[in-house]
């Protein structure tokens, strides 16, 4: 065990403090950029748990955000032509107002829901893999719908009441549990009732298209080979892709990247004035200790790397805390039916910040070892 391990162990409640900074810091940083991040992870759960390989988009799309043109119904064959393609089907989905019935003492609610169009068909690929024999069973009654259960508060309603969507009265036959929304509400419907409420039609253009294929191994195969078919008709994305293209659109939008970098600018501010401050602190305690180092022969080169590896492993107990806030905070938002995800590609960049920040402070601090003299041992 070295010696500055072995300070820090020993000496655990000075260095605390630098801890708890470093990891209120990434806290900050990462629940900031989890909460936007599950916002899109929710917005793009109807694609992640479909069982179609490939989706097709408008052509000048690059993610599921802002994908409003939609494309030409004339398309669905073009897509048939590959020999891989098995099946194909169109996303059907738009906006809708809704409105509960108020019981007694209960307030009214008028919300923008977000419909989603299921074909209870059996095997069809509009039905996400989580949804049973059962809700389709249910979803397939005229004028039924299934929302997610952490909607109900939002949208001032339970299973079996009813309610109106556009004006006309539905009625709430099941609720989902994985499918939360912080905006508008994911409701879920019938081909059948989304035409009886006016929410979609069989025009000539659709919002995208669904495609199942023979073999989901050969699908970045399929991909390529489906774009080239459609000569810049649209464009083809592995659905992963998508999906991973999508939650990280979230944070090109201006709002969100401006309150993201805020809160990593605001972090790493914090981290480092009190790191710095609390690691100056814990060695001018620890004073008299360097100085009789120094008494012994010990260089001061060497003083200074031990005050560097104090600085690096207090980066990395800051990371252990960080992780262990993380973890409490996402089973908190999951109690509250709050979206959050934190993939690796920001989880890294955010670590490696940390260390660097922990690192810096101690370079800071360097300065306080002139006052570590021998002589101040005979006062």
């Amino acid at each position: 065990m070295s010696l500055a391990f072995s300070t820090l162990i020993f000496e655990w409640r000075r260095y605390f403090a630098a801890i708890i900074a470093l990891a209120v810091a990434g806290l900050m940083v990462l629940a900031m950029t989890g909460m936007f991040l599950g916002v899109g992870k929710a917005f793009t759960a109807t694609i992640d748990r479909s069982p179609a390989e490939i989706m097709v988009l408008a052509a000048d799309s690059d993610s599921l955000f802002g994908n409003n043109s939609g494309l030409p119904r004339r398309l669905i064959p073009t897509v048939y032509q590959h020999p891989d393609v098995t099946e194909v089907m169109p996303l059907s989905g738009s906006w809708a107002f809704w409105s509960n019935f108020p019981k007694d003492g209960q307030p009214a609610k008028g919300n923008g829901v977000q419909v989603m169009v299921i074909d209870p068909a059996p095997g069809s690929l509009t039905i996400p893999n989580d949804f049973d024999e059962r809700m389709l069973q249910t979803i397939a009654e005229p004028y039924a719908v299934i929302i997610d259960s952490s909607s109900e508060g939002k949208l001032g309603v339970k299973i079996g009441d009813k309610a109106k969507m556009n004006g006309q009265t539905i009625w709430v036959r099941g609720a989902t549990n994985d499918y939360p929304s912080m905006f508008n509400s994911i409701v879920f419907t019938s081909r059948q009732t989304a035409k009886l409420l006016n929410i979609v039609d069989e025009g000539p253009r659709v919002g995208g298209l669904l495609v199942k294929i023979k073999d989901p191994k050969r699908v970045k195969q399929v991909v390529a080979e489906l774009n080239q078919m459609g000569g810049g008709q649209y464009k083809a994305w592995a659905r992963e892709d998508l999906s991973k293209v999508s939650e990280r659109g979230m944070l090109k939008e201006g709002g969100i990247s401006v309150i993201i970098g805020f809160a990593v600018v605001v972090g790493a501010f914090i981290g480092i004035v009190i790191t710095w401050q609390t690691l100056q602190s814990a060695i001018l305690a620890n004073i008299k200790e360097f100085a009789g180092l120094r008494a012994l022969g010990v260089s001061m080169g060497s003083l200074r790397l031990i005050i560097m590896e104090i600085s690096f492993w207090v980066g990395i107990f800051g990371l252990i805390m960080t992780a262990v806030l993380v973890a409490g905070i996402s089973m908190i938002a999951k109690s509250l039916n709050i979206p959050m995800d934190f993939p690796l590609y920001i989880d890294i960049p955010v670590s490696i910040v940390l260390l660097l920040i922990a690192i810096m402070s101690g370079f800071f601090s360097l300065g306080v070892l002139k006052k570590s003299q021998p002589a101040d041992l005979l006062r």
